[in-house]
């Protein structure tokens, strides 16, 4: 377990530590899994050039190749030369590390393969349940072997034969999930019909909903309350290359509100379907300046002022919207996203006891934070092997009082492997 130490502002000065810079934030962790598993449905070859390479992706890129895809690596990315088998028979086991996407995603997947596909993670992944996923792919034929919580480790096997199902999704990737394999039932005489009385994080369906437009497959819904997907389709192969990752983005787009250090990010398309882009419009409620420029996004801070922000849509902008809003004037609450509480680790509850070690005026609620700006000082503090958490604490000891410490801080390599380098690169750049 890795330790990383951050020097806040020092004694003699209120000043945050500055910041100063252009950066290009890595590939969307959302797109580059999309990606692959789709690449690795279609028939005929697949180039995804310029993905995300952390730990989350190369572990579903494993998890793929575990199922029968061949799949090379090249200069620029992957080339998925054949997809995933449909006929195979036997048992495949597949553990997922700590990538619930994949998780989620694959599980469904593998409803539709002759084979047994038995799943498992980490200590983290163990603990998310997969109940209202297993449950509506049991009422679209599959057979699930499952612990009564529907945690890891537990297998599916398909065929699936269609029929009609209704599921909750607190989070977004169960639709996903489901979305992805419909199409992929034996013949168009087979029908799924799906029902969704809740959807949280819907962006996130949404991006899964524009993957499969674009590759050719049909479908019928009402609203986003209802999804008619008729089987016998198929993938078409593509040749793209993977946007920029706003959730990643989020940590720098926070740094420079929390440091008063204009910072420009690019790479980064707001015309994609990434959901997190609206940190963007949080952080412009609480007082910065957004340009968007030939040369990228510019961040320009102001004098941070408390909002209310709801966060449905973007729950994994929770950390690091948290430690922005203890640098703001006034009571920010962040609401409407108990969803944040299923991540890697209860977020809300995760933010709230490591902030209050700095000092922060801080309190959870059942689905979200109160928080009221307050001076930090730098303490030792739990990252919780959350990477997200790690990231956001980060930010946090730019402008808290004397040095931080943070463990678990090798989990940043599951989506941002670079994060602790550009973020040296811009105090550096800085002095």
């Amino acid at each position: 377990m890795s330790t990383v130490t951050l020097t806040g502002k020092s004694k003699s000065t209120e000043n945050p530590v500055p910041l100063k810079g252009t950066i290009r934030v890595p590939a969307s962790k959302s797109h580059s899994i999309r990606a692959l598993l789709i690449a690795s449905l279609a028939e005929g070859s697949s180039r995804i050039r310029s993905p995300l390479y952390s730990e989350d992706s190369l572990s579903c890129l494993e998890a793929c190749r575990t199922l029968g895809a061949r799949i090379e690596d090249r200069d620029d990315g992957w080339e998925i030369l054949s997809p995933i088998p449909r006929n195979q028979r036997g048992e495949v086991q597949i553990n997922v590390g700590n990538s619930g996407t994949s998780l989620y995603l694959l599980t469904a997947i593998a409803a539709t393969l002759g084979s047994k596909v038995s799943f498992d993670g980490d200590e983290q992944i163990r603990s998310r349940s997969a109940e209202n996923l297993l449950n509506a792919l049991k009422d679209l034929g599959a057979t699930v072997t499952s612990s009564p919580r529907g945690c890891a480790p537990y297998s599916v096997q398909g065929p699936l034969t269609g029929g009609e199902t209704s599921i909750s999704c607190p989070t977004s990737q169960y639709l996903s999930a489901l979305l992805l394999a419909a199409p992929l039932l034996p013949s168009n005489e087979d029908e799924a019909v799906i029902r969704v009385p809740l959807l949280m994080e819907q962006p996130y369906a949404e991006m899964t909903l524009k993957w499969m437009k674009e590759r050719g497959i049909l479908w019928n819904q009402e609203g986003m309350k209802e999804f008619r997907i008729r089987g016998g389709q198929s993938y078409s192969p593509f040749d793209a290359p993977i946007a920029a990752d706003f959730s990643s983005a989020t940590f720098f787009f926070c740094a420079a509100a929390i440091s008063g250090s204009p910072l420009t990010l690019e790479g980064l398309d707001m015309n994609d379907s990434q959901g997190d882009k609206a940190v963007l419009s949080y952080l412009e409620t609480m007082g910065c300046v957004i340009e968007h420029r030939e040369e990228g996004i510019r961040i320009s801070p102001g004098n941070l002022s408390a909002a209310v922000l709801d966060l449905n849509d973007t729950p994994d902008a929770l950390p690091a919207m948290a430690v922005t809003a203890c640098y703001a004037e006034g009571e920010t609450r962040i609401v409407n996203v108990p969803q944040a509480r299923m991540k890697e680790t209860d977020r809300i509850a995760v933010m709230t006891a490591e902030l209050k070690k700095m000092g922060a005026d801080i309190e959870e609620t059942p689905d979200g934070i109160i928080i009221r700006g307050s001076a930090l000082k730098g303490a030792s503090l739990h990252g919780h092997g959350d990477h997200r958490v790690v990231m956001a604490l980060a930010l946090a000891s730019l402008g808290a009082l004397g040095d931080t410490v943070i463990d678990t801080a090798e989990s940043v390599n599951i989506t941002y492997p670079g994060f602790f380098e550009q973020l040296k690169q811009l105090k550096e750049e800085a002095k």
